[in-house]
């Protein structure tokens, strides 16, 4: 039976399942090449946080990334900020994004519902930091199919990570239904071949483990001009090898790209989810022009 992993905001549930609609996680609020948005945070003003949130919500994603990742700054403050923030403004659950220990304690302490935390790899000392945290406080988590030697270059590898993380997991009382495998993009930019390991990687961890996974789906595009093309290129593919959610561009071309997937794979019954989307930007369109 397909793992099912089931997320909560302050009221609002989120299914990622191989059999759900794909689960579209918002990555925009993220201090990682915006100066402004860093200096912003940095100062303590967050209503960019609020603006971010509210327009992916708009735009279509189900789930927010939220990192507070900026050097010479307390994290674990600024992320509980940041969280509290998201959740005044929407209510869908929410991807906790950091690296740091005392961030994610703060941050799992800050949050209404049930959390995504990003991430744990499959080193034996951030398996044994995070995952007692991620139990302790009833999250899921994704596990990066990488360990001590880094980022591995065959999908069998990758898939052992994942493999390890999921069998340590289980020894902290976490179920194989809370752990989403990233099984790692990377830029085709840097290698040509990077896509077809990536799609590969998750056909194996689909058919071994069947839990969900989770990629950073704008990594596939890293370096390149016309990005966003190319990730609505990339996602349906992934999509059809058994990708379940995504840390990724809401924008139009994306989501539409997803959404269109979901009803060709079957996982959006007799397209009412599509329908319901054309008609409420038909209305919008309408009442713009009525405006006008």
């Amino acid at each position: 039976m397909s793992a099912v992993t089931v997320l909560r905001g302050r009221s609002k549930t989120v299914e990622i399942g191989a059999d759900r609609p794909f689960c579209i996680i918002g990555e925009r609020i993220n201090p990682t090449g915006r100066k402004k948005f860093a200096e912003d945070l940095r100062a303590g003003e967050l209503s960019t946080v609020t603006h971010d949130a509210v327009t992916q919500v708009e735009v279509g994603a189900d789930m927010l990334d939220v990192n507070a990742g900026i050097p010479l700054v307390d994290e674990a403050s600024l992320l509980a900020d940041m969280l509290r923030t998201v959740q005044a403004a929407v209510d869908v659950p929410i991807c906790i994004d950091s690296s740091v220990i005392e961030a994610l304690e703060a941050g799992l302490s800050a949050y209404e519902g049930r959390p995504l935390v990003n991430s744990v790899t499959a080193e034996d000392d951030r398996l044994s930091e995070i995952l007692p945290l991620v139990a302790r406080h009833g999250a899921a988590v994704i596990g990066l199919a990488n360990d001590e030697t880094g980022i591995p270059e065959t999908p069998e590898k990758r898939l052992e990570c994942a493999r390890k993380i999921v069998s340590v997991a289980a020894d902290y009382g976490i179920a194989r239904d809370d752990i989403v495998i990233d099984p790692l993009a990377m830029t085709v930019g840097a290698d040509p071949t990077a896509v077809r390991t990536t799609l590969q990687t998750i056909s194996l961890i689909r058919d071994e483990l069947g839990v969900n996974m989770c990629l950073g789906a704008s990594n596939v595009s890293f370096g390149l001009p016309q990005r966003l093309v190319l990730n609505a290129a990339f996602l349906p593919m992934a999509m059809a090898a058994g990708l379940t959610s995504a840390i990724m561009s809401a924008s139009d071309v994306c989501v539409d790209a997803v959404r269109a997937s979901d009803l060709l794979l079957g996982h959006d019954e007799w397209g009412a989810n599509w329908i319901a989307a054309h008609r409420a930007r038909q209305a919008t369109l309408s009442e713009a022009a009525r405006v006008s």
